[in-house]
């Protein structure tokens, strides 16, 4: 499939309630609004098609983009092109789906880590904070955590939304991989509060620290 081709197939699996859907929660206008299993079953169809899915990337559509995500191969991706990707999205749920679908699975993704957890830019920033995340709870050698936990403590409270969103993960994964630190990670986030009232479906996990470290302790159990 060309450009021109895919663009109009993803067109014509445009769904109104999704593009409502993707609109209310952050998406910019540029959209079809297609389920995710129809851009699931698209890329299974396209299979890998790198040169297709940088053209896609281009056009900065939304729908577009997450069928990128999926064609795309990491390895011939530069540090620098992965980069300008991810502080050109800033559609966290596409956002999300770059960071684990090509970040994770890039050969050297610990030489973004400390260098975006620093930058400016919200989506590096958020990004950052998703592989320190990810550190910590797999293999947290090197990871020097009094030090997050201070600057999580100084920061989280008036961390861009995008960011805070990574970071309180960062806290979450700390407070459950790491019983050592487990009292201090609650005392932060008690004191800080950050989503202890954030609305969530029935049956589903909140995001406040607290909540989802005993939920997913429970689980262990």
């Amino acid at each position: 499939m060309d450009l021109k081709e895919t663009l109009s197939t993803l067109e014509s699996l445009a769904d109104e309630k999704v593009r409502k859907q993707h609109l209310k929660i952050g998406a910019r206008e540029n959209l079809f609004g297609v389920k995710m299993g129809d851009i699931r079953t698209l890329a299974k169809k396209i299979k890998t098609d790198h040169a297709l899915a940088l053209e896609l990337w281009k056009t900065e559509n939304i729908d577009a983009r997450m069928l990128a995500i999926l064609i795309l191969n990491p390895k011939e991706l530069s540090a620098t092109e992965i980069e300008q990707m991810v502080s050109s999205e800033q559609f966290t749920w596409a956002a999300d789906w770059f960071y684990n679908y090509i970040i994770k699975e890039y050969a050297d993704k610990e030489q973004f880590r400390e260098k975006w957890m620093n930058a400016k830019d919200v989506m590096l920033a958020r990004a950052g904070w998703s592989l320190t995340s990810g550190r910590i709870a797999r293999d947290s050698e090197g990871i020097n955590i009094p030090a997050i936990l201070e600057r999580i403590e100084s920061e989280l409270a008036q961390a861009a939304p995008e960011v805070q969103w990574t970071m309180n993960s960062a806290l979450v994964q700390i407070g459950i991989h790491h019983p050592i630190y487990r009292e201090k990670v609650l005392a932060i986030a008690e004191k800080l509060g950050v989503y202890r009232d954030y609305p969530v479906s029935k049956g589903c996990t909140s995001p406040f620290a607290p909540s989802w470290i005993n939920a997913m302790l429970s689980k262990q159990k």
